[in-house]
This record gives C-alpha cells, structure tokens and sequence, in this order.
C-alpha cells in the first residue's frame, strides 16, 4: 500500500485538529439534550466519533446538528446513512424523516428509505418504494433499488420474498443488466429457485444473449450441477473468439467451475497478448499441466527476437514456472528497462534463491537497496522480497532484520510496517503487530487495510473488543461492501457474544467472497448456535478452498468438528 509521510508540521496541525475536534465533541455533549444544540459544534462531534469509529454517537451527534439546522438537508442525509450504518434503526427513521421533509424526494432518498423499511421488517411498505424505483424512468433507478434490496434486510430470505413479488408485479425493467444483477442478487441470497425462475426468464426475454447462458452456469454451478454447468458453457464456447470480454467471461466461470485446464483452452482461443499468455500460463500452472504450459513457452519463446520487455519477463516466468531456472535467469536478465526490468530484477533473485544460490540472490537485493539510480518503490520492495525469502527458509532473524534495515532505510513506509505486522502476528506477537499497524495509521488515519487489520486482530487475538469493533467501524465507513471487512465486523460481534447479529454479517461476507478464513468464522458461529451440521459444511466448503488455513485449522481445533 502506498504510504503518505507527514512532515513534523502535518503531526502538530493533525495534533491540534484532534483536540480542536476532541474540545468541541465535550462542548456539545455538555449541552442539555432538550436545549437546541450548536449546530457547528454537533457536526465536528458526529465528525469526531465518526473518525473514531464510534458510528452510533457520530449519529446521534449528526442528528443532533440536523434538527438545529433547520433547512440543512445534508446533515439529515449524512445522518440517515450514518445511522443506517451504525444499525440504530430508531435514529435512521427519524434522520429519514427529516431528509424527506427538507429535500426533493430523490433516489438516494427513496434507497435509503426502502433500505430502513426492509430492516424494521415492513415488507409491504418496502416493496411500495422498490416498485416505484424500479418504474421510474431515471435509467439509474433500478440501481437503486437493487442496492437497497442487497443490503436492507439482515434476513435474505425475506429480501428474497421481496423480489419474487416483485417479478410477479413485471417491475424489473426489461434490461439485460438489470435481469443479471437481480439474478446474481437471488443467487447471493442462497435462494436457488429464485435465480432459476430469474434465469428462466431472461433465457425467455434475451434468447440469443451469451452472458444469459454464464447465468445459467453460474446458478447450475451454485447449485451443485456442474456438469450440466459444463454443458451450458461449451454451448457458447465460439462466441469466445468474437469478443475478448466474453472470452475472459467464459474462463473465469470454467475456473469457478474447478476446471481451470478448460479456462486456459478458452483464453488459447482467438488473438493473443501478454494478458491472454499470461492467463493462460497461470491457468495452467494451476491445473498442473506442464505440457501444455510448454507449448504456451514455445509459442512465446519462437515470438521473441525482439527486445520487447513484456515478452521477455513473461518468458521468464513461463521458465520459473516450469523449473527451468537457468532459462528464467537468462530471460530475466535480458528484459532491457521499463517497470518490466524492475520486476525482472526481484524475480532473478527469487530465481537465484530457488536455485539454492541464497547467497547471491541476497546478495543482489541488497544491491538493489542500495542502488541510489532506481526508483524508491524498486529498492522498497528489495527488503520485502528479502523477508520473504528469509521467511521461506524459517530463518526469523534474518526476517526481523531484514524489516529493521528497511524501516531504517524508508521510515513509516506503510508496505514495510504492514508485512512486518503480519510477522509478528505470525510469531504470535500481537503487542509488536499492533504497534506497526498504529504507526501506519499515525500517518494515513483513514488507511483502510491497517484499520481493518487491526481492527481483526484486538478482536481475534486479545479480548479488546470494544476497541476493535471502532476500528473495524472505521473502516466499513470506507468500504461497507469489503468482504474483509464485513468478516472482521461479524467476528468481533461474534467475540462480543451477539452470535445472531455475528452470523447474518459472516454468512453475508461469505456471499461477497468465498475465502476459507470467511467459512471458518461462518461454520464457528453456527457450531456455537448448536447447528452443527450447517457448520460441517461450512467447515468442509472451506477446507476444499485451502486445507492449511490457519484460521481453520484453529476453528476445527476449538469445535472438536469431526468433518
């Protein structure tokens, strides 16, 4: 991650913003809740909760500052959307309130509000404004809708309700992308004849439409079909050579599928670049297939006469790829300059190093650190490649020095502090881990990764809960559709004891991404909840995914789970 220096005059203004901020939050609080509050002094406070991740008070405080302006219509919307984040579904209606009483009715508003609707579980109510979003003629109105509909309720099934009756009313709009959203929507939800009647549908509507059949793979393959998801797929094998999208479309869906020698036979199809090659190789490597993956290295290496970077460095990792290190040396070595050449140079020490030649592959980063004539993200990434190196021979001081000489040589980088974070981590070191997350946010508050990290480990490795849950808050104000964020914020729940709210945001990051760490938390809480056999499966999913997790082996070890 990019890391933003302070100088020693950012630190005192950060420092006198902070208590400025800190000075007036105790102003305001100090006022009589029936008296009409300042409405400056109100919003720094929300401001300074929020930054602090304190989302229910930064709520209340924008709230606060909302009904003292009486004509503002942004601090009731920030209000709204703060207090819709924050779950306080009290404070989101009356913020709502307010919003709709000062502003013109908007589809922002209207989301917001099906969104609340759905969360206090007035489903009719909710499908009233999802209908007439969906029917408005602002192109972007079933946008709208859908993200209301894929984040209101903390029950899929009954968002899941809520869209059937809404095809029954013929509200979605006869759009192709507005059929596949909704449909990878039901599928999200876990609601299989839901995306089948959706899939149904489109195929009835867009009967010639490709991206239809990667639809209906998408859904057979969620539903354990993957034969017949196979079938769908080579039905529109062709159509690969006429579009490049497409062609990634359809490798991606037979990767999905488990099939990533059938992914690397779809990208071999039609014009070829560095992307294609490169996809292919990574496709292949994947699937084991070494003969093939030298037929993709003959291809290139008869194409190479000449000097073009690109070509060069693939060549040369086609050669790592297939053990042939001296070949990957010499390739590398001839890639003549560009960002391919730095990229080349740390890969010939990875090459070096494979090859048993530790010394000299050290030997050469360290050149490379102390090279004044390249750039400073080249000589940076050196001590990470070094680490790593040291970290693959089980050598933990070469490690730590390695992170000590690069934090001397480039202070507070981010990148350096967040890998030697999760080394201590690692190392079951967490005061140290937490003290290198703390200096990146010194000089980036607001950098997402390390909030998060953070954040995840106070919750999973200390009983600082309260604390966690503020940094992770941090951070979902940045991103509330993270994967990774959203599993910290249902881990710490969990942590906290609230196992039923912890459970609809793990299962619903489970539906954003498919990561093993993700489906141990999931399968943990529900072994917890008593429902043991929805955990195996969890536990099974993500043991198929990676085995060597360590989240999982931990979650397995504590549950006793016999999968």
């Amino acid at each position: 991650m990019p890391a933003i220096h302070l100088s020693s005059r950012g630190f005192v203004l950060a420092g006198l913003l902070a208590v400025a901020l800190s000075a007036l939050a105790t102003s305001a609080a100090a006022q009589p809740r029936g008296q009409p509050d300042d409405v400056l002094a109100a919003s720094m406070a929300g401001e300074y909760a929020l930054q602090s991740g304190r989302l229910d008070e930064a709520a209340d405080w924008y709230l606060r500052a909302a009904r003292a302006a009486a004509d503002d219509a942004g601090l009731a919307e920030r209000a709204a959307r703060i207090a819709l984040l924050a779950n306080d579904d009290a404070l989101a209606g009356e913020a709502i309130k307010l919003w709709k009483q000062r502003a013109p009715r908007s589809l922002a508003m209207r989301s917001a509000e099906a969104t609340w609707l759905l969360r206090g579980g007035r489903e009719r109510a909710a499908r009233r404004e999802l209908e007439a979003m969906l029917r408005d003629p602002d192109p972007a109105g079933w946008r709208h809708a859908l993200a209301a509909l894929g984040s209101g309720t903390r029950d899929p099934a009954a968002s899941a309700k809520v869209l059937g009756r809404l095809i029954d009313a013929g509200a979605i709009p006869d759009q192709l992308q507005a059929w596949l959203a909704f449909g990878g929507l039901a599928q999200r939800f876990g609601e299989l004849p839901l995306a089948e009647r959706i899939v149904q549908e489109v195929v009835r509507r867009f009967p010639d439409e490709p991206r239809v059949a990667l639809l209906r793979a998408s859904q057979q393959r969620e539903g354990g079909d993957v034969e017949a998801a196979k079938r769908t797929l080579a039905a529109i094998e062709d159509q690969a050579e006429v579009s490049p999208e497409l062609r990634l479309a359809i490798a991606a869906e037979y990767d999905n599928l488990g099939d990533p020698a059938a992914a690397a036979r779809i990208m071999a199809r039609g014009p070829q670049d560095e992307r294609s090659y490169g996809l292919r190789a990574s496709l292949l490597v994947k699937a084991g297939d070494k003969p093939a993956l030298e037929q993709v290295y003959a291809e290139l290496r008869g194409e190479a006469g000449a000097p073009d970077p690109g070509r060069r460095l693939l060549l040369g990792q086609l050669a790592e790829y297939l053990e042939r290190h001296g070949e990957a040396l010499e390739w590398y070595r001839s890639v003549p300059g560009g960002e391919e050449r730095r990229v080349a140079q740390l890969r010939a020490a990875k090459v070096l190093h494979d090859l048993g030649r530790g010394g000299e592959a050290f030997a050469e980063l360290r050149a490379l650190q102390a090279d004044a004539s390249i750039d400073e993200d080249a000589r940076r990434d050196a001590y990470l490649l070094e680490a790593e190196l040291h970290k693959e021979d089980g050598d933990v001081e070469a490690e730590r020095e390695t992170f000590a000489r690069g934090l001397a040589a480039y202070p507070d980088d981010g990148a350096l502090l967040y890998a030697r974070a999760l080394m201590w981590e690692r190392q079951d070191d967490i005061a140290r881990a937490e003290a290198d997350l703390r200096r990146i946010l010194v000089a980036e508050p607001e950098n997402v990764a390390a909030l998060n990290a953070l954040g995840y480990t106070l919750a999973d490795r200390t009983t600082r809960y309260a604390e966690a849950l503020e940094l992770i808050d941090r951070a979902r104000v940045a991103e509330p559709d993270n994967a990774a964020i959203v599993d910290s914020y249902g881990w710490v729940l969990y942590r906290l004891g609230r196992h039923q709210e912890a459970l609809v945001e793990l299962q619903r990051a489970w539906r954003l991404m498919r990561d093993p760490e993700i489906g141990a938390h999931v399968a943990e809480v529900l072994w917890v909840l008593g429902r043991r056999d929805e955990a195996r499966e969890y536990f099974t999913k993500a043991r198929e995914l990676d085995p060597e997790n360590r989240s999982l082996l931990r979650a397995l070890r504590k549950t006793g789970a016999d999968i």
